[in-house]
């Protein structure tokens, strides 16, 4: 999302929830002079792509060992 400084200035806890969603990018003069940004999206994203990666009837012990047997 791309919005003004004087949007974003007009209606700022606005952006500060959606910034929990995505990126926000704040323009002057009609350049990005800005990112508001969730520092934690990247490990959330990672995380969520984790599910589901281990079978239900695989125990963790038998995915370390099969995870070693592959390096």
């Amino acid at each position: 999302m791309s919005i003004t400084a004087t949007e974003f200035k007009t209606n700022f806890s606005k952006y500060l929830s959606l910034a929990a969603e995505e990126d926000i990018y704040i323009t002057q003069y009609g350049k990005v002079v800005a990112k508001l940004t969730n520092p934690y999206q990247d490990r959330v994203d990672i995380a969520k792509s984790l599910f589901g990666s281990i079978p239900d009837t695989m125990t963790l012990a038998e995915a370390k060992e099969e995870r070693l047997n592959h390096i």
